[in-house]
């Protein structure tokens, strides 16, 4: 979230600024004022206290791991609503907070990474899907077949998914093993529903993500050519731009639901890692 990520760097350049400000005169100042009792503003020592903390969070959230919480059913059955994850942030190259400008290139995403961005047409949410298609590839999805540059993806039967999320529209859906190069996966497949059919050829700088959930997840194959928020053209709308990659998930570290897991809680998934 923009705001969050705003008010944490706000407050990390504002007590590090008070703190390096008292520590440069301030303090000085009360120290030559021999004889008279000058004690330290409050707000320096709140300075003080806070800013190594809020630094720490800034740089580990923005240079290292950031949470994050599944919100929909669209990566089922490798991801339930109420997962919480892990996110590496330099998987991909190092990136500034607020603007997610790269500044230092370390790797490219892999076809079948899961992975954490903000779409062109909700820029202010972060969205979660697995990469499919790389800059270059044709993509095809056709009668529920994934086909990536004339090759068609096999496909295991493991049967019927009953696991957690039916009440999401799951509750007929088949539970297969998709073969995709490098990354096999699981992936659910509504029995009499085809969503999301068409072809595509992914430009360069951008990559073609679907969610594992296949008739039941908002992804490149559904994106809105227009945005939503003030109706401008949106420039290869089916694809998702390099530069709106936040990381690459690789970890659950909790899953829990309602007000102090309340709703549901999973010990099972604690430790999973993300395929």
């Amino acid at each position: 979230m923009v705001w969050f990520e705003t008010i944490l760097v706000v407050l990390t350049l504002l007590t590090g600024f008070i703190w390096l400000l008292d520590k440069l005169f301030l303090a000085k100042r009360r120290a030559a004022r021999s004889g008279l009792l000058d004690e330290e503003p409050v707000l320096v020592d709140y300075s003080r206290a806070f800013f190594p903390v809020l630094a720490i969070v800034l740089i580990l959230r923005s240079f290292i791991a950031e949470p994050y919480k599944i919100p929909s059913a669209s990566m089922m059955p490798n991801l339930l609503i109420g997962d919480f994850i892990l996110v590496n942030k330099f998987a991909y190259g190092l990136r500034l907070p607020i603007n997610n400008k790269k500044f230092i290139s370390i790797g490219e995403p892999k076809r079948g990474d899961v992975v954490v961005f903000k779409p062109p047409h909700d820029p202010e949410n972060n969205w979660i899907k697995r990469v499919i298609g790389l800059p270059g590839d044709r993509i095809s999805f056709q009668g529920n077949t994934l086909t990536v540059n004339g090759q068609a993806m096999t496909y295991k039967m493991l049967g019927t998914y009953t696991g957690r999320g039916v009440a999401q529209g799951t509750d007929s859906a088949a539970l297969l093993e998709e073969d995709l190069p490098g990354r096999p996966h699981k992936v659910l497949e509504g029995l009499d529903n085809l969503v999301g059919a068409g072809e595509w050829e992914v430009p360069a700088g951008y990559y073609f993500v679907m969610g594992d959930n296949r008739d039941n997840s908002e992804d490149g194959r559904l994106w809105p050519e227009i945005s939503p928020k003030d109706g401008s053209p949106i420039p290869n709308h089916n694809f998702l731009p390099e530069k709106d990659l936040r990381g690459k998930a690789f970890l659950i570290w909790l899953n829990c639901e309602g007000w102090f897991c309340k709703g549901s809680f999973d010990a099972s998934r604690i430790g999973t890692k993300i395929q």
